[in-house]
């Protein structure tokens, strides 16, 4: 066999090795219903359900932190993210997870949460307060 064929089969071969790498780590976005349907990780895009209680214990386990999000689809879910609450984490507008569906709970192993302070620098928020 001449260089080039050798040159040209050895591209080829890793070419077909970065598509299959690329291919088997990407994740598909959805709600908690396509998490639940697949296997793979997904992104969960939501809001913080503020009516339900957070759990955070630091000195009982600083990677424990769970909380209830409702999805674009309205369908609300109890998260699991193994790692410490974010600051300010009430405070965020949008959040979006990256995990999967483990029975009934979503286990979340990265989280992105996307505050209005960052996007809105010129508003000033107001909180208003009585005297008793």
């Amino acid at each position: 066999m001449k260089k080039s064929s050798i040159i040209g089969l050895i591209i080829i071969a890793v070419s077909i090795g970065v598509i299959i790498s690329v291919y088997a780590d990407s994740s598909t976005y959805g709600d908690f219903n396509d998490a639940k349907a697949s296997e793979t990780e997904c992104y969960v895009s939501g809001n913080l359900d503020l009516q339900k209680s957070m759990v955070y214990n630091p000195q009982v386990d600083a990677n424990y932190f769970s909380f209830y999000m409702k999805d674009k689809g309205g369908k609300v879910c109890k998260v699991v993210f193994f790692g410490t609450k974010p600051q300010d984490f009430e405070k965020s507008e949008n959040i979006v997870l990256t995990g999967k569906m483990v029975g009934d709970e979503f286990h979340a192993s990265k989280m992105l949460m996307k505050c209005p302070s960052k996007y809105n620098k010129d508003q000033v928020e107001v909180k208003a307060t009585s005297a008793t």
